[in-house]
């Protein structure tokens, strides 16, 4: 059985098999920012410490994975298989880690010096461990920097770190989130159905249409903004080196402004500030709320619950002002310190090459980073079905796609924001003071660490 992956996960990627979850914040597990010193005090902050990685492709590796084994078991044992018969000298042994608590387990080994030779991270795990020194940088690394040509510049782009010059992961699978709306909501509003909201602007006359011609019965959103709106809204979310936020700015002020003003009126929901993805999901299919992101399992759902509603259902991107979509990116990071280097990157780079990941891609629904592999016809033709009618619209807003998440932004720091926007909307802050509290709270909480 195939299958799907949310396109609205809560994480940098995430790991494919896990439970539905359209949570908005990106990242979900966040490594504790202590490993950085127990990194350091451990391996030490700089490259070498290991096999050169030009050197022969042999010896025993160890390859992390990130809750792959109970649905991919057979995959991915193929995998290694192929990869030994390839490789007579390696002997690829394949860890896998519960979805909960991955953070904490990668915290340990980097502690105790046991970090696999190959791990299975997304951004924000990989950023701690890249700034203690503990994975390849492929940029500087001869042996990798020839293999960026063979992945798409947003995917490369998506695993390169801040502050630290350059990628510290071979790109491997993406996902981005489409967004569902009810045509016919628009249309009784007198809005174009064959037309969404592009931008920020747009979506905001859009809503207060919505409201209006309601009588404040239809919201067009359910949840506040979370830190991809603002990223997507054009704000600068922090500085080039990511030690500051900077998202208090004053395009961001002017989006938080622009919210407030909706949730006043009706254009977004009256239960935002304590809306879940379940609870949104509802809303929208007993359509009273008229766009929300979603992923193939819910069209199944919209059609045996929902008939009207699967009959009026668009699918296009989230707004945004600057022509790029969100994007979600998982990566294989090669251990600075394997004692087997050269096998490791032999490795990493097999697991995410274009004809794997394709292969992997037929398995779950998650989109290839590989150049050309998005063109192909899977991702460009809808065969029919609801998995490829969701498959082709969320590969078509690949093309461009960024990282809005800063990696630097733990659990705890889009708390802050949260609780900030929240009494923004309530009216017990100004826009402008929740802005610039949340970001003292944050920086203050980046400099600690």
């Amino acid at each position: 059985m195939r299958i799907s992956l949310p396109h609205g996960v809560s994480r940098t990627g995430g790991a494919p098999g896990t439970s539905r979850r359209t949570v908005r914040n990106t990242a979900a597990l966040a490594l504790p920012l202590a490993l950085s010193a127990l990194a350091l005090s451990a391996c030490g902050s700089g490259g070498g410490g290991g096999s050169s990685a030009t050197g022969k492709v042999e010896g025993e590796i160890r390859f992390q994975t990130w809750n792959l084994r109970a649905n991919f078991k057979d995959y991915f044992e193929d995998l290694i298989g192929e990869f030994e018969d390839a490789h007579p000298g390696v002997k690829v042994t394949w860890l896998d880690a519960p979805g909960e608590n991955y953070a904490e387990k990668l915290s340990a080994d980097a502690g105790a010096e046991n970090l696999a030779d190959v791990v299975n991270v997304s951004p924000d795990l990989a950023y701690p461990l890249a700034k203690a020194g503990l994975l390849m940088n492929l940029d500087k690394e001869p042996a990798t920097a020839r293999f960026t040509r063979e992945y798409t510049p947003e995917a490369w782009q998506g695993t390169a770190l801040p502050g630290l010059d350059g990628t510290y992961a071979f790109p491997w699978y993406l996902n981005t989130g489409p967004m569902f709306y009810n045509k016919s909501l628009f249309e009784k509003a007198g809005l174009d159905p064959e037309k969404p909201p592009r931008s920020y602007p747009e979506l905001f006359t859009a809503a207060n249409a919505m409201a209006k011609e309601s009588g404040g019965r239809i919201a067009t959103l359910a949840g506040p903004p979370a830190i991809e709106d603002f990223g997507r809204y054009g704000v600068r979310l922090m500085n080039d080196d990511a030690t500051e936020f900077t998202y208090d700015e004053p395009a961001g002020v002017e989006l938080l402004t622009k919210y407030k003003e909706l949730y006043d009126n009706g254009g977004l929901d009256s239960q935002a500030l304590t809306m879940t993805p379940e609870k949104a999901g509802q809303k929208f299919l007993e359509q009273k709320v008229a766009m929300n992101p979603g992923s193939a399992l819910d069209l199944g759902k919209f059609k045996r619950d929902a008939p009207t509603l699967y009959e009026n259902l668009g699918i296009t991107d989230a707004p945004n002002n600057n022509g790029k979509p969100n994007m979600y990116v998982m990566g294989v990071a090669v251990n600075e310190h394997s004692e087997h280097k050269a096998a490791a990157i032999a490795f990493a780079h097999f697991v995410t090459d274009q004809r794997h990941q394709e292969s992997f891609a037929h398995e779950v629904a998650i989109f290839p980073s590989t150049r050309g592999s998005l063109e192909k016809e899977y991702w460009t033709r809808d065969d029919g079905t609801d998995e490829g009618r969701v498959r082709v619209a969320a590969a078509r807003m690949l093309k461009g796609a960024v990282n809005y998440t800063p990696v630097v932004m733990s659990d705890e720091m889009k708390t802050i924001l949260q609780n900030e926007v929240a009494k923004a909307l309530q009216g017990r802050k100004s826009p402008r003071q929740a802005l610039g509290d949340a970001v003292d709270a944050s920086n203050k909480l980046l400099k600690q660490n």
